[in-house]
Formats: structure tokens, sequence, C-alpha cells
């Protein structure tokens, strides 16, 4: 029995050695499998930089419609909000008084001459009989300084009457420049003077603008010392966009004479020039410009999305070597363009940078790439 009972436990020692030879004897556990990321091979590309700032539309000219005569308003000659040309007519004041005043001084003119051509004949009848001793010296020069007194009769009643001419033409009040015309400030019937505070209408000429745009003073002196350095075109253009981010389909040029500094914040002023054949941008309105800053032939850049920030804040990439191990990368980057960071420093042309997949990457853990496509391209 005893024996019996040892043969048992005989056994059953055999059998779990066995068990523990046998998973001692099992192959090795499989290795994790790669983790797929989408990657990106880095090149150096042309690129410009520029700042986007606030700006606002000025006119590139504005007239200011005032009266020269004091007088009635009777007509109103334009639409309001219309485009007029230079000299279109706009208002006539009433020029009944204007045009009396000028045929009074027309009558002045004639007595005028006539008493300067009795003096002139006066004159030539006296010189033959002083030249014969007739007449006394004295009796010829009175009659020829007559003639000359008479001849400046003339003169100033000729002068008079012009004025007066003027201010019937001045009834008719023209716009000095072509432009689009506002609101009508007066109505018919209202009495006007040249000394009056307000316009009767305002002129602005928008097929060009002007846009201001205020940036720091340092921002100028870097831009200026890019274009000596042949880094910046002084002429390269300056993209519009509206306050929602959409471009509008013109593009102006930066005006580095009408650059001024503004006394209460120390910013410049910077102007640019933007033709507006379509009347889009209109005076008063708020718009953003990208102004040229530099231009790189070499540029490195990097999507968006490929760029992270450690627990301090620094921006860091993961770079992939030929073997497939991923390595994090301090960069230092500047602008962001069209969604891509400019990597100013922290990167080589040709090294390939994990896109997508970032999260999913494990130390020792060699990843599978997969060339990197935008959405947009995806999406086509």
């Amino acid at each position: 029995m005893i024996a019996k009972v040892r043969k048992r436990a005989s056994l059953a020692v055999v059998g779990t050695l066995g068990l523990v030879l046998a998973a001692c004897s099992s192959p090795e556990q499989a290795p994790p499998p790669e983790i797929e990321v989408a990657v990106l091979k880095v090149k150096p590309e042309p690129l410009a930089l520029f700042d986007e700032l606030p700006g606002r539309v000025v006119a590139y000219r504005v007239a200011e419609i005032r009266p020269q005569v004091g007088g009635i308003v009777q007509r109103q000659l334009f639409e309001q909000g219309s485009e007029v040309r230079a000299g279109q007519p706009l208002f006539q004041i009433n020029a009944a008084p204007f045009q009396a005043d000028a045929n009074s001084s027309a009558a002045a003119l004639q007595r005028a001459q006539a008493t300067f051509a009795r003096a002139r004949l006066q004159e030539e009848r006296l010189r033959p009989l002083v030249d014969a001793d007739a007449i006394s010296r004295q009796s010829y020069d009175d009659a020829r300084v007559a003639r000359d007194q008479a001849a400046a009769d003339v003169a100033e009643a000729r002068a008079a009457l012009a004025r007066r001419r003027l201010d019937v033409g001045f009834a008719r009040i023209t716009s000095p420049i072509s432009g689009r015309i506002g609101e009508a400030l007066v109505t018919e019937g209202a009495l006007v003077s040249a000394n009056d505070a307000n316009p009767l209408a305002t002129v602005h000429q928008i097929d060009q603008v002007y846009i201001d745009v205020r940036q720091p003073v340092a921002r100028i002196e870097t831009m200026r010392a890019a274009i000596e350095a042949g880094t910046a075109d002084e002429n390269a253009p300056v993209e519009i966009l509206s306050t929602e981010g959409q471009p509008y389909p013109v593009k102006g040029r930066m005006l580095f004479s009408g650059i001024t500094v503004d006394p209460s914040t120390g910013n410049a002023v910077v102007r640019v020039l933007v033709p507006n054949p379509d009347r889009r941008l209109l005076p008063g309105m708020f718009v953003r410009a990208r102004l040229p800053r530099t231009f790189e032939q070499e540029a490195i850049t990097v999507p968006q999305q490929a760029v992270r920030r450690d627990p301090s804040g620094k921006a860091q990439v993961f770079v992939v070597d030929g073997k497939g191990q991923v390595a994090a990368r301090d960069v230092v980057v500047g602008d962001v363009i069209e969604g891509r960071y400019h990597v100013s420093s922290g990167l080589r042309a040709g090294e390939t940078v994990i896109v997508e997949g970032q999260d999913k990457v494990q130390p020792d853990v060699p990843v599978k790439s997969i060339a990197w496509r935008p959405a947009a391209a995806a999406a086509r």
C-alpha cells in the first residue's frame, strides 16, 4: 500500500517536471508589430516670409464740394452714390444776382471805353497843335494824361467784368476730380455760402486706394536691411485679405515714401497703393495686408501637425533614421505659411520627419514609414 502511494507521487513529480521543461523549451515570444506612421522627407524650397497685419482703406483722393459764392441752391445735378467725372456739374446756385452784376460791369466797361476813345481823339487833335506852338505844352500834357487815365479805367472795368463772370460760372458747382460721390448734405432751396463749415458733398477717387498698415518700426528697419542685402524685393506684391481671411483679386505695392511714425504709439504707418477697378475696397474698411519681410531661396518647412510641444513648451519633431528608429529633435519654428511651419534651425534637408502617428511611437520600437499626403491631395 505504501509502495503504491510512493509510485503515484513519483509520477506526479515527473509530470510536473515535464510541464516545466515543455514550457522552458517553447519558442521565444514574437516581437511587437511595427507601428505605421506617415512621414515626409524634408526638402528646401524658395519661401517668401511676410507679416500679416490689419490695415484701413483710405481713398486715393478726396474732394470736398464747397461753394465759392453764396446763394440759394436751385438744383442737384447728380445721383447720390454714383460715379462722377472731373468737371461734371453737381449743384446749381441761383445765378441771377451774379448775372446782373456782370451786366452792370459790362455797362461800366462800355462807358470806360467811350471815355477812353474821346480822350484819345483829344490827344490826337492837340498833338500837331503843340508841335506848331499853337497851344501850350501844358494843355497837351493834360490831354495825354487824361487819355492814359481813361485807358486804366478801361482795364479796371474789364477786370471787374471778368470777376463778375467768374461768379456766374461759380454758381454752377462742378467736381474737381473723378470718383464716387457720396450723399448730398444740402437740398434744393438751401442757402449756402463760401464760409460754411460743412461741404455740400464729398467725392472719393477709389479706382485705386491706399491701405494704411501699422507695424513696429523695428520691422521696417528689418525690411530695409533685407532689401539692401538683396533678400527682399522692394516692389514685391502685397496681398490684401478681408477680415474673414479671403483674398481680394488685387495686389498692392508698398510705398516706402509714405511711411510715418505715430508719436502716440511709436508704430510706423506703412502706406500700400492698391488698384481697385471693381470698387470693392471702400474708404474706411478694415482689411489685412501681407507685407513681404524677406525671401529665402532654400527654406526648410514642415506641416503644422508634424510639430509637437514638450512639457516645457519647446517645439519638437520626430525624425526617422535609415533603420526605422525614431528620435525626438528640438527645432526652432517661426511663421506659419499656408499650413506649414518655417523651421529656422534643428532640421536639415534630406531628413525624414513624422507628420502623423507621433502619439503611437514607443521607445526602441521601429516604425513602418508610409509617404504622407496632404488632406487636399488625398481628397482629390
